[in-house]
């Protein structure tokens, strides 16, 4: 299960959200046919468009 917080700056996480990401951060991650795991080739491209967008959202 995924769960998604939005958490302004000022906004301490709360123990609670604290102790879920402690235990999310101790689970192994899982591929499947949905969420394959990436070939190299496949993470330079991922890495290569993640700054392109950066970039774009700098300017």
């Amino acid at each position: 299960m995924i769960r998604t917080y939005t958490c302004n700056e000022p906004q301490p996480l709360t123990s609670e959200q604290i102790r879920e990401i402690d235990e999310a951060a101790k689970k192994p991650i899982v591929f499947d046919e949905d969420c394959p795991e990436l070939s190299p080739a496949m993470q330079k491209a991922f890495k290569a468009s993640v700054l392109q967008r950066n970039r774009r959202k700098k300017a």
